[in-house]
């Protein structure tokens, strides 16, 4: 059931964050356990997971197994790679999928009812499992939000956003809940002493995304301010074939159509992955983006060709980019497709332990605002959603085993009255300088003026949406500055090769991200007036 946002007087012992897939399939799990879930866009919309086009890894094909695909992360992930995690997150995928069978989800299958299986960059087997070739995402997030509109243990609200986690001596006490979109509307405190964020990743502190306007790193955000521990925020991936088309946020031109025999090329019709790899267009992400974006760099500009792969196949196989295309007067059958990288992915995000458990007590986190170390340095293809799963399952049995105490008494005051004016040019100028120096290629000049301005910001923002956007910024660029080397998804050009003495996660906090800024030396003030 809905519930409008005037009705918070039922206190539940658990709320989920977030209305992705991690949040959706933590409340089945949960079921039939009370859950407030709390979703900033109606139900089905708003998250990154609904626009996955690739589809769920998962070894469930013959002659594949599940040490082959954690050895395929392990072997992308830039020496990051928490090994016992991406084994035991391969080992969970079947059931995982079996799972989302059970709720709905129509994954393809072949001619004798098998799952169909295809096979994305850097896999050594076909284990992507899909929907209609590039319907994964949108269909797994319908058949979940189908089935969690059906379960009355589950309370959804819908058009809030969590803008502050509340905590009393280091535990979960509640949140700061305000309308969604209306920074002058007065907030309200919800208690709650287990809290799992589900709030997606951080695509849109970039000028050039394929995430929605919600993955501003919200949920990154209010736990860092809170005191939890943040893993590997440097690590940031870029989708190398963004549909560049005047769109915010991009399309996306899913990595499943290289899979089947697309090649990118510049404007000279020629193939320059060949030269840089020996997968070439299926070499892992991180290369493949800085090959596109050193060719758009000199000049010559990158494209998408699937004219001889797939040419009138293209609509069937791949209706989502297809209409994307269409929509912007390219027909992807006898024309090449204009590309560029976009920031797609964070690995980075609240550390948390195996039960997706994070530093602060009662607060739990999962999917793409966590970090659990499976990914590394850098993801590899369709791993997110199986993490997703994975994780929300993990944790929803985990807080089955825990005996929730009583909610806390919440604080007299809001940590802050207002929301302050939404500052529209603040905001466009923190994305144009994260993809100018915090971008696919980074150096330490541009790193230092991206600490600099991100730190005078989070002081002095005018509004908290603008203040958790600018500590989210401020973390990853805070941690790519420390890192002077280059490493899967991270790549410094004036530290371009890796230091195997760093070859270990970062473990950081918003204190220390902040006296990162301060040793810089310079701190210059933005001339707006502090929040409270």
């Amino acid at each position: 059931m809905t519930t409008t946002i005037h009705n918070l007087t039922r206190t539940d012992d658990i709320v989920i964050v977030g209305g992705g897939l991690a949040g959706l399939f933590c409340a089945l799990k949960l079921a039939p356990r009370p859950v407030t879930l709390i979703s900033a866009a109606p139900l089905g919309q708003g998250a990154s997971s609904a626009w996955a086009q690739g589809g769920i890894a998962a070894a469930v094909a013959e002659g594949d197994t599940p040490e082959a695909h954690a050895a395929d992360t392990i072997a992308v992930g830039g020496g990051l790679v928490d090994e016992a995690v991406a084994l035991g997150i391969a080992r969970e995928a079947a059931p995982r999928i079996h799972n989302l069978l059970s709720y709905g989800v129509p994954f393809d299958r072949d001619l004798e009812g098998r799952l169909a299986v295809g096979r994305e960059a850097a896999h050594s087997a076909r284990r992507i499992v899909h929907v209609r070739g590039d319907g994964a995402g949108a269909a797994i997030i319908a058949a979940l939000s189908e089935a969690v509109r059906r379960t009355p243990s589950i309370r959804v609200i819908e058009g809030l956003v969590a803008e502050v986690l509340l905590t009393e001596n280091g535990t979960v006490a509640g949140l700061q809940l305000r309308e969604a979109g209306n920074p002058a509307a007065r907030p309200f405190l919800l208690a709650a002493r287990a809290v799992v964020l589900a709030t997606g990743g951080i695509g849109h502190l970039y000028a050039v995304t394929t995430n929605p306007l919600e993955a501003s790193g919200s949920g990154l955000a209010i736990a860092a301010r809170a005191g939890a521990v943040i893993a590997d925020p440097e690590f940031v991936q870029f989708h190398p074939t963004a549909i560049m088309v005047g769109r915010d946020p991009a399309p996306l031109a899913t990595e499943a159509l290289r899979g089947e025999g697309a090649t990118l090329i510049n404007g000279n019709g020629e193939r320059f992955m060949i030269a840089r790899h020996p997968l070439a267009e299926l070499a892992p992400r991180d290369i493949v983006a800085r090959g596109v974006f050193a060719e758009i760099a000199a000049g010559r500009g990158a494209f998408l060709d699937a004219r001889q792969a797939l040419g009138a196949r293209f609509a069937d196989k791949f209706p989502t980019v297809h209409a994307s295309c269409i929509a912007a007067g390219i027909d992807p059958a006898t024309q090449v497709i204009p590309i560029a990288p976009a920031a797609h992915y964070h690995m980075g995000g609240i550390a948390v332990d195996g039960r997706g458990r994070s530093s602060i007590d009662g607060l739990w986190a999962g999917g793409e605002v966590s970090s659990t170390g499976a990914h590394g340095a850098n993801r590899l293809a369709s791993n997110s959603l199986l993490e997703a799963v994975v994780c929300a399952a993990r944790i929803a049995d985990d807080i089955a085993g825990c005996s929730i105490p009583a909610p806390a008494r919440l604080p007299d005051a809001l940590v802050t009255p207002r929301g302050g004016t939404a500052d529209a040019l603040a905001g466009k100028r923190l994305r144009a300088m994260m993809s100018a120096h915090v971008g696919v290629i980074r150096e330490g000049d541009g790193l230092t003026e991206a600490v600099h301005h991100f730190a005078a910001l989070e002081r002095e923002a005018t509004s908290i949406a603008l203040r958790n956007m600018a500590i989210s910024a401020l973390l990853v660029a805070a941690s790519a500055w420390s890192r002077r080397e280059s490493r899967g998804a991270h790549f410094r050009s004036d530290h371009p090769a890796d230091v195997p003495a760093l070859a270990q996660r970062t473990m950081t906090t918003l204190t220390a991200a902040r006296e990162i800024a301060e040793s810089l030396n310079f701190l210059p003030r933005v001339a707006q007036p502090m929040i409270a």
